[in-house]
């Protein structure tokens, strides 16, 4: 693994170290490659933005409806979520060849505590398939409410789809790009137009909402954990530049950090964009069978073609993003099994890919675990907000308290502080969550995965090259997509 170094003026650097690996100049990359660069920019934030969906609405009913505190509990998720963009824009710099949370904790603490936003990943995996799914049924259901009946029917077969185009090999980066870019030109038009739009005074709540007993602060304390959904994917890019072999170093962190801050930039603009849009136009809680968003939608562009287009992009989006997970989620359990360049820790059957280079008992078994809490959840992405935003904070928690460390270790005290306040803050969100009581699953199930693939490890041998396992799955990937 590289290593950071401070350059002259302050600016971080990279050393030599593993920059060897199909090492190009970076100025021919920029200039051969941009192609490449949206691709990888516009696939790797499928997720973040694919959560706009679903983040939104969550918050506002955890704010029982009061639309006057919805924008100011979005500006406070946005924040944070910029807080840890920070963080990760110099996590890039310390491994410009991939690994993420993961090996930052390995370096930072010990390798043995790698496992730990190594099952956090896990399970975020498994609640993003679940969760994309059933808000892409719920997206098809809003604009089509007579499959309302079949909602779990529709969840189980679009989950059933996506892993089994999964089996057949991955389409490649641009395709996954382009479901993100269509959404967001689409939602953008849905934001322009809908500023001379008429307010509709509540036409689409399915009751009043219930008055709330929590003071206008208290309110967003409590609703702005639920709306940290949104955050998920932030981390993506710092382990999937492992997939830009035909990058040196330079080129790694320069794609990870334009992703980076595109990606914060596109989510910041829809959410915002969207929540001023819906709170002008009075668009309160949704009825049963549709979104809070699609209410948005309708209510700024009518119910016509350009309505249509939206919510066939969000569903497409949002299956795209659960694709994703099928992709990585196998992959990292190949990258710790045993046999080819894993880690030699789970079972060998996991390492086994057919002709496609899927590694098809991984999407089992993700499958099997994502038509559980699909089920569970009845198709309701709803109820399954607050479980995903457990999972996915305990990885950033990880990163943001190593890099505290390592600025801590190179005398960079303003930017220690700031790591000191995103670790406070996802703190606040996890502890916040916690309180709710039933989200306590997602920790209990991230810290039992970990303490079995320790053990796992241990009884192994301790072989080396855990913190590299999110390298590995993610490079493995590119192969992937490369012989597709």
């Amino acid at each position: 693994m590289a290593r950071w170094s401070r350059g002259a003026g302050g600016s971080d650097g990279i050393s030599p170290a593993g920059a060897g690996r199909g090492r190009t100049g970076i100025g021919a990359a920029f200039a051969s490659g941009p192609v490449l660069l949206v691709a990888f920019a516009f696939a790797v934030m499928g997720d973040p933005v694919s959560s706009v969906a679903y983040a939104m609405e969550a918050c506002l009913r955890s704010l029982d409806g009061r639309l006057t505190l919805l924008v100011p509990t979005m500006i406070m998720v946005l924040g944070i979520i910029v807080l840890v963009a920070v963080n990760y824009h110099h996590l890039y710099a310390r491994f410009p060849e991939g690994g993420g949370d993961a090996a930052a904790s390995a370096s930072a603490f010990s390798e043995g505590l790698a496992f730990l936003p190594l099952a956090a990943l896990t399970v975020d995996y498994a609640l993003t398939i679940a969760i994309s799914v059933a808000a892409g049924a719920s997206a098809i259901i809003a604009y089509l409410p007579g499959l309302a009946p079949v909602r779990v029917a529709l969840a189980m077969v679009l989950l059933v789809v996506v892993a089994g185009l999964t089996l057949f090999g991955h389409g490649g980066r641009a395709v996954f790009a382009l479901m993100t870019i269509s959404f967001a030109v689409i939602g953008s038009l849905v934001i322009v137009l809908g500023a001379w739009a008429a307010p509709v005074h509540h036409v689409l709540a399915s009751a009043p909402p219930p008055a709330s007993h929590h003071s206008a602060l208290l309110g967003v304390l409590l609703a702005f954990p639920v709306g940290m959904a949104l955050a998920t994917g932030v981390e993506a890019p710092s382990s999937a530049i492992a997939q830009l072999a035909q990058l040196d170093n330079t080129g790694r962190l320069r794609f990870g950090r334009t992703t980076l801050w595109l990606m914060v930039g596109i989510v910041v603009w829809l959410t915002m964009g969207i929540v001023v849009l819906g709170v002008r136009l009075h668009i309160g809680l949704p009825p049963r069978n549709s979104t809070w968003i699609a209410g948005v939608a309708e209510a700024a562009v009518g119910r016509g073609t350009l309505f249509a287009a939206f919510q066939v992009s969000s569903a497409v989006l949002l299956l795209a993003a659960a694709s994703s997970s099928f992709q990585a989620g196998p992959g990292l359990l190949k990258a710790l099994a045993r046999g080819g360049s894993g880690v030699g820790i789970l079972p060998a059957f996991l390492s086994r890919s057919n002709r496609h280079h899927t590694p098809y008992w991984g999407v089992a078994v993700f499958l099997a675990a994502s038509v559980l809490l699909v089920a569970a959840a009845g198709a309701h992405e709803q109820r399954l907000v607050l479980f995903y935003a457990v999972a996915v904070f305990m990885a950033f928690w990880c990163g943001l308290a190593s890099m505290t460390r390592f600025f801590g270790r190179d005398g960079r005290p303003w930017l220690a502080a700031v790591s000191v306040t995103g670790v406070l803050a996802v703190g606040l969100t996890l502890g916040t969550d916690l309180a709710r009581g039933y989200p306590i699953v997602s920790l209990v199930a991230a810290c039992a995965i970990a303490g079995v693939l320790y053990w796992m490890w241990v009884r192994a041998g301790r072989p080396r090259g855990v913190a590299q396992a999110e390298q590995i799955a993610e490079a493995d990937l590119a192969d992937q997509h490369g012989s597709s």
